[in-house]
């Protein structure tokens, strides 16, 4: 276990392990969940293995005898094991009990839905803090308190770190390797999407170049709220044999079920006049390193601005919206961890777009824009303006962040935050 690198979900998990007697940690493979599962585990069955499963199926009461906490990893491969653990949780509800992981929704669900008994939690790629980029001075758990606390702080961290960042990936065993390495694994990680785990979840692709096309047409509208339609036109532009709806469709289906899709929905406020909002999401792949190694750009590409020869699906400059789906990783792991979600705004006919919006349980918001700039100017706010005018004290606090040097507050209250200097 050395080296391990601490995760911001560590704590929620300890927090629910003490009070809930089984968790579910879900997310894509390679994200580091079998990782922070066995450092509390005391009994593991690694269920990829089928030896384990056999025995489980056997003797379904070992895990009433095994010592707790219990490790059940790769859960999925053994949907049934859901269902022993559901009927232990019935007999002994102690806290502490079993800790489940799960690389994808299994294609046989179990009978039931856990429900009260086991509680799901989601693991990310690594938030910027997590990597060690620079230390934050800027907590999101503070700003979604709604007293506005001060903001201060100076950051090195420059462009093209942040691009290095996006291409570097989020999952812990890709981050660490040298650039031909990384591209090589983060290739390798794309074809065993399509050749491995397509079929493991019981959909044979019979044409893989047309599912690399979609991705990459997908990869191309990351941080847009692009329609579907408008993907499948780019991923198929100049070929006459479309696939059907129905085939795509499915593609979404398999690739949510992988957590390899993570799409922001729309926020709809259920508390406030705010009317005519658009209800689409915007698109984001699990790792924008997922994005940037299907459209096949590097830092230097990125920064040049001469990402060409992929299907765009927006007018704009490509890194601006890696960024945006960057910053939106960082925003969901902290969020997760305050018990918030992270949201979009913006209206039907486009006047008014919000980047982000982090809900409270009491629906109480956290609004921001994302810049790629050094700097903030009073046409980066007025969306920011005209949200605190619409909602009023619905709204906690609102934040810029960008990719400048210092962490202030401008006149009119606005945060404004480099990427680098926000942590949970």
């Amino acid at each position: 276990m050395d080296g391990y690198q601490d995760r911001v979900v560590d704590t929620e998990l300890d927090e629910l392990l003490a009070g809930l007697p089984a968790i579910t940690l879900d997310g894509p493979k390679g994200v580091g969940k079998t990782a922070s599962a066995i450092r509390r585990a005391r009994t593991v069955y690694a269920l990829d293995d089928p030896a384990r499963r056999l025995l489980l199926d056997a003797e379904p009461g070992r895990l009433d005898q095994a010592e707790p906490p219990v490790l059940l990893d790769e859960w999925q491969l053994h949907p049934q094991v859901w269902d022993q653990v559901r009927r232990s949780v019935d007999r002994d509800a102690t806290p502490g009990r079993f800790l489940l992981t799960g690389s994808a929704s299994p294609v046989t669900a179990p009978t039931h839905s856990g429900a009260g008994r086991i509680v799901r939690l989601r693991m990310r790629p690594m938030a910027l803090s997590e990597r060690g980029l620079d230390s934050p001075t800027v907590s999101l758990r503070a700003l979604l308190t709604g007293e506005q606390p001060p903001v201060h702080g100076t950051t090195g961290v420059q462009l093209a770190d942040y691009t290095e960042e996006i291409v570097r990936s989020g999952f812990p065993g890709i981050r660490p390797l040298t650039d031909r390495p990384r591209r090589a694994q983060l290739a390798g990680y794309l074809d065993r999407i399509v050749e491995r785990d397509f079929p493991e979840q019981g959909h044979l692709v019979r044409r893989p170049a047309t599912l690399r096309a979609w991705l990459a047409a997908y990869a191309a509208a990351t941080a847009t709220t692009a329609s579907y339609n408008a993907i499948l036109d780019a991923a198929t532009a100049g070929d006459s044999d479309k696939p059907a709806k129905t085939t795509t469709t499915a593609y979404r289906d398999v690739l949510k079920q992988l957590w390899l899709l993570d799409p922001v929905e729309a926020w709809l406020p259920t508390r406030n006049r705010l009317s005519r909002l658009a209800s689409s999401p915007k698109h984001h792949l699990a790792d924008p390193a997922l994005a940037a190694a299907l459209l096949g750009v590097g830092v230097a590409a990125l920064l040049d601005g001469a990402a060409k020869g992929h299907p765009r699906v927006r007018d704009g400059v490509l890194l601006g919206q890696l960024f945006e789906s960057l910053i939106t990783l960082d925003l969901r792991v902290y969020a997760q961890a305050a018990e918030a979600v992270v949201r979009h705004l913006r209206t039907r006919n486009g006047d008014h777009e919000v980047d982000l919006i982090v809900e409270r349980a009491d629906h109480r918001v956290l609004a921001i824009e994302v810049k790629l700039a050094p700097f903030v100017t009073d046409d980066d706010v007025k969306h920011l303006l005209w949200l605190r005018s619409e909602i009023g004290a619905d709204l906690l606090d609102a934040m810029v962040i960008h990719t400048g040097t210092d962490a202030y507050r401008r006149p009119d209250g606005i945060a404004v935050v480099p990427a680098a200097l926000l942590g949970p």
